[in-house]
């Protein structure tokens, strides 16, 4: 298990984390998302060992990670900004990773090479962006650690890589009962990838659930009736509504509670049209984040919108 107990860092006048408390179960997918600056790139490096808590304790599986070489061995952690040796090989970071992690996997690094389709006889700065990222990808997954953390995972990969890095990364987490670590600014990327989601703002944790729990415990009601009627037919009926929209005779209701209960309720007021739509993990986010009194705009979908928008730039 990985441990984060009221862990501060700041770097002069700016504090990236501020009294962070979080827990991290063993064998899970765990996402972290926020926008720039909310303090997952040094989450992620305070777990690792490279920074110092100013304040505060990081453990994984009850022992410090800062300057404890043992603790080390057992996680890897592919960084958002990539480092290759000057005119290495993949075979050569092979070598290089094997050196320090006991358990890494010759046999494991070949295949995930093969299916990759990288020349690992090519130097690495001949590569692509989206090639650095797969040859760090596969140098980490070959050193097969209890822990792997993954900073910014598919930045500069094409869809169709960043489907086969996702099916990579379950199929080891479920072979193995690793742990995952995953950051991302873009709560799309980790919606079908991740056991539990974790949104980090201003350092801080905001809003930390199980992904399952989240889409079960919301859903959207279309329903009309053939008679006039507002929100209050709801209120007054028990159900928990979150927002309301109608047009004409058809309302769209976000709805917090049991589905089969909820759906009852409203089959016996005699609807015309009763249907029950699924929302997205960002709706989810939006209707649970204003709850706590956040609006999801401000947290997070601008910087995102415009590092989507620097993203399309940079590979032009």
């Amino acid at each position: 298990m990985i441990k984060a107990s009221n862990v501060t860092k700041s770097f002069g006048d700016f504090t990236a984390l501020k009294d962070m408390n979080c827990e991290i179960p063993e064998g899970c997918i765990y996402g972290l998302v926020g926008s720039n600056g909310a303090g997952k790139s040094t989450f992620l490096r305070m777990v690792t060992g490279i920074y110092k808590p100013d304040k505060g304790d990081v453990l994984i599986d009850e022992q410090p990670v800062w300057e404890n070489e043992a603790a080390k061995k057992n996680f890897v952690l592919v960084p958002d900004e990539l480092y290759f040796l000057p005119l290495a090989t993949m075979d050569k970071m092979a070598k290089l990773y094997n050196a320090f992690y006991p358990d890494f996997s010759f046999k494991r690094y070949k295949s995930l090479v093969e299916k990759f389709g990288l020349d690992p006889k090519k130097k690495i700065s001949g590569f692509s962006k989206g090639m650095k990222r797969q040859a760090a990808i596969i140098c980490a997954l070959s050193c097969q650690t209890k822990y792997l953390f993954f900073d910014e995972t598919f930045d500069g990969l094409d869809p169709v890589m960043r489907n086969l890095v996702k099916n990579i990364i379950f199929d080891d987490i479920c072979e193995r009962q690793a742990t995952a670590v995953i950051t991302s600014h873009s709560l799309r990327e980790l919606e079908d990838t991740c056991d539990q989601l974790t949104l980090l703002h201003k350092g801080g944790i905001i809003f930390e659930s199980d992904v399952q729990n989240l889409k079960t415990s919301l859903f959207k009601i279309q329903v009309a009736f053939n008679r006039e009627y507002d929100e209050k037919l709801f209120i007054d009926s028990g159900i928990e509504i979150l927002s309301f929209k109608k047009v004409g005779a058809v309302s769209n209701v976000i709805v917090r509670g049991d589905k089969e209960t909820v759906v009852g309720t409203l089959r016996a007021f005699d609807p015309i049209l009763l249907d029950v739509l699924p929302l997205s993990l960002e709706e989810v986010f939006v209707f649970e984040m204003g709850a706590l009194g956040y609006s999801f705009d401000d947290v997070f979908e601008q910087e995102v919108n415009e590092d989507e928008d620097k993203s399309k730039n940079d590979k032009k």
